[in-house]
């Protein structure tokens, strides 16, 4: 290289007065998301991590106890009771929600008459939720007069079976939270549905060409063209699946038998029922870890059958 190639390297313009002015507007108006983060994301999560090393009741000075919090959290059997719960539930959601989302766009995605109505009343539980809702479906899940008893008890009683109880009973309470929560899959559905109406026509008509029927087209197609669609929701459902609290909080209080002790439900009874405010932010420094670990994961995964283009 050159003294002149070095020169012309290391020698930066200087900016124009009106490249200063432009600089300084754009953090003039990007100063209220900026502060907004400073004050409301990124100063909760410091102080956080600072309470997740100590031992603070939210009435007495807090103090400094180091790890102590996180060596605890290894052998809490509630934090191993509330995780396995967490992670039965994922298991459940994660695959009921996707799939049921993408039926319901590829069922909205005919070409036929009213069917914007249609795609509205499906979209509508979206809107819906909150603990009206869930006051809703606790008598749809009623043993006795709810709905679903209702129609499954002529059923079972063939087979010589009661209906499940649902919300009072271990075995079917974190299911029939499921079903709730798959509900309100509108939001999904219309991702699903934008994705599905940004593939090509010709991509089918050539795969039809060459004798693909249906389900042939939608897997070597659909799937394909849906993957970073696919991916995305994936992604967002598993967030969300280790974040439920409001259906349990409302509708079983973790019970019965702690069935649905979820981990968010543990963390909000030790911060703000017990007043463990250190554990708490603990717990939820450890949920952090698990839902970056598992997007990492998924990330790493998706490289490998996720096509953009």
């Amino acid at each position: 290289m050159t003294a002149a190639d070095a020169a012309r390297v290391t020698f930066k313009p200087k900016r124009t007065d009106r490249e200063k002015r432009e600089a300084w507007a754009a953090l003039v108006f990007l100063s209220p998301w900026i502060i907004g983060f400073i004050v409301f994301i990124a100063g909760p999560m410091i102080a956080s991590l600072i309470l997740s090393c100590c031992r603070w009741d939210m009435l007495s000075p807090a103090h400094w106890i180091g790890l102590a919090n996180y060596r605890e959290m290894a052998h809490d059997p509630m934090v191993h009771k509330s995780l396995a719960n967490t992670i039965v539930y994922a298991a459940m959601y994660i695959p009921g929600s996707i799939i049921t989302s993408l039926l319901l766009a590829i069922l909205l995605n005919q070409k036929l008459p009213g069917m914007r109505i249609f795609r509205t009343i499906f979209y509508l539980p979206t809107l819906t939720q909150g603990v009206a809702t869930f006051v809703l479906w606790s008598v749809v899940f009623e043993p006795e007069i709810g709905l679903f008893n209702r129609v499954l008890r002529p059923i079972t009683h063939l087979f010589g079976y009661e209906p499940p109880r649902w919300l009072n009973d271990p075995a079917w309470a974190k299911p029939a939270l499921v079903i709730m929560a798959v509900w309100g899959v509108g939001g999904m559905m219309l991702i699903f549905l934008a994705g599905l109406q940004n593939i090509p026509e010709q991509l089918y008509e050539a795969a039809e060409i060459d004798g693909a029927n249906r389900w042939r087209r939608f897997l070597n197609v659909t799937l394909p063209m849906l993957s970073p669609v696919i991916f995305f929701n994936t992604n967002l459902t598993t967030i969300a699946s280790f974040r439920v609290f409001d259906a349990a909080f409302v509708l079983t209080n973790g019970g019965p038998s702690k069935s649905t002790l979820f981990f968010v439900f543990y963390l909000f009874n030790e911060a703000f029922r017990h007043f463990n405010m250190g554990y708490a932010s603990a717990l939820a420094w450890l949920l952090f870890a698990i839902v970056l670990a598992l997007t990492v994961i998924q990330v790493r995964f998706g490289q490998k059958w996720v096509h953009y283009g």
